[in-house]
């Protein structure tokens, strides 16, 4: 009878694992869940939302049945691969459900019950590749990951490690385990400051609560002296005592954890700047006309239903000059020591977000016609904006445009998006004097700003197709008898 039930249970229970969303991540953190236990779900329904190293994206499950349980709360950083929720996909058969079904669903989103429901096993990929979020596209990687401490953990090996450290012996002897505490709990250790593994538990079964963490805020003590103010501009000699100083520091210092884009962001930059050997020129250039250009666009019928803006001449002006300089938009390999042209242009373009910069980009933009060029830009920025870019928009870019100048910036020294070989920074317009036919007449004045790869593009490449940008901006005309 015991063989039966378990071979119940095994095909009754199904787990989705988090996938691979895409240009073969190994991580993403989960942001939201839309389901709890109990719920019903249809295959292709969105059960979360999670944010990549690129990306915020939904995860649709592959199959019908009620949710059993959730395997990591929200904020919880997870590996590809790891389960992520079981599902009951025999609901109301008769059998009992394994006893980590009557966990609390709070308790059981922080980490993995020990008894865990036997699934059913997920149909095997083929040999050589990771299931991804559709089919088996991204190879397997060859590069060995350190554990995370994030990794699923039994509560029995989080209690022996509790119960160990309680009589005296310490951790050592017990493998490294995750902290167990619901999502809020996590929430308020973070806004305090405190590290969950340094507080000692008294929930059932070794959870942390609410009180644990505060007790470890404010631990029982002396009572602590009157705050001292401190003056930010005091000299180091200046004698404190130690409370004092904790206290002023603690209220003048946030430590915010670098995960998702903004570790990416950190990784890329890095590896841009030490890799490639960036050279950057700049140019200023009277923009009057572009100006009125952008204006007439404004009320033209073939522009209707999309934005006009200086950033739509400009990226058609650099397309124009790429267009006039192929060789410009290239890549280094490294691994055949070859220079790889490319004859297509994928534009990307910096955006701001809450979540970070990102730089999608538009596929093929040396194709598109300026109306065409424009409902592109609009959709770019708005999904951006939304943070429902996906990986795939922002894999494969050639060059980039970053427009600095919306913040009111003269210009910068951009660094150039990895794999890509210029970038532009258009800095802000400003009316300013200028020598206009042998007169000093206020005009519409801008100042550019190319960053490229010098294995890639030497000082007279780039010299020119900065000065045909400027150019064309200059006299946007061009654009027609260049193009």
């Amino acid at each position: 009878m015991t063989t039966m039930t378990d071979t119940s249970n095994a095909a009754r229970f199904r787990e989705f694992k988090m996938p691979d969303v895409g240009e073969g991540l190994t991580e993403a953190e989960i942001l939201k869940w839309f389901v709890k236990p109990g719920d019903t779900v249809t295959d292709g329904q969105v059960v979360c939302e999670v944010e990549t190293a690129k990306a915020a994206v939904e995860l649709p499950i592959p199959f019908d049945g009620v949710v059993h349980e959730l395997r990591f709360g929200e904020g919880t950083t997870v590996d590809v691969g790891q389960v992520i929720i079981a599902v009951d996909v025999a609901p109301g058969s008769g059998d009992e459900a394994p006893a980590s079904a009557s966990a609390p669903a709070s308790a059981s989103a922080s980490a993995e019950p020990a008894s865990a429901p036997a699934a059913e096993p997920e149909a095997e990929a083929p040999k050589g590749r990771t299931p991804v979020l559709v089919g088996y596209g991204v190879a397997e990687s060859s590069t060995k990951r350190r554990a995370r401490k994030g990794t699923e953990a039994a509560p029995a090996a989080a209690s022996a490690a509790i119960q160990g450290e309680m009589n005296g012996q310490g951790t050592a002897a017990v493998p490294e385990t995750r902290p167990l505490a619901k999502p809020p709990v996590r929430k308020l250790a973070k806004d305090l400051g405190i590290d969950l593994a340094t507080v000692v538990p008294t929930g059932e079964g070794g959870v942390i609560t609410r009180e644990d963490v505060h007790a470890a805020a404010t631990p029982e003590q002396a009572p602590a002296p009157e705050p001292v103010q401190v003056p930010a501009s005091a000299p180091a000699s200046v004698p404190v005592s130690a409370p004092a100083v904790v206290a002023s520091m603690g209220a003048r210092e946030t430590r915010i954890p670098v995960k998702g884009v903004r570790k990416a962001i950190a990784q890329a930059m890095v590896g841009s700047a030490f890799t490639a050997p960036h050279v950057t020129e700049f140019v200023t250039v009277d923009v009057t006309r572009t100006m009125k250009l952008v204006a007439e666009l404004k009320e033209d019928k073939e522009m209707a239903g999309v934005r006009v803006n200086p950033l739509l001449i400009i990226a058609k002006a650099l397309l124009v000059a790429i267009k006039r300089h192929p060789e410009v938009n290239a890549a280094w390999d490294e691994a055949n020591q070859e220079i790889v042209q490319k004859h297509y242009v994928n534009l990307g373009i910096a955006a701001a977000t809450p979540r970070g910069l990102i730089v999608p980009n538009i596929k093929d933009a040396h194709e598109q016609t300026l109306p065409q060029l424009a409902a592109s830009l609009g959709e770019l920025v708005s999904t951006a904006r939304e943070g429902k870019t996906s990986p795939a928009a922002m894999a494969g870019g050639t060059v980039t445009i970053t427009n600095v100048g919306v913040f009111g910036v003269d210009t910068g020294t951009p660094i150039l998006n990895p794999g890509e070989s210029a970038i532009l920074a258009v800095g802000s317009i400003k009316l300013q004097p200028w020598v206009h036919k042998g007169k000093v007449k206020p005009r519409q004045v801008t100042t550019l700003a190319l960053s490229f790869d010098h294995r890639l593009v030497d000082g007279e490449l780039g010299s020119k197709v900065l000065a045909d940008v400027a150019a064309i901006l200059e006299q946007p005309k061009r654009l027609i008898t260049w193009a």
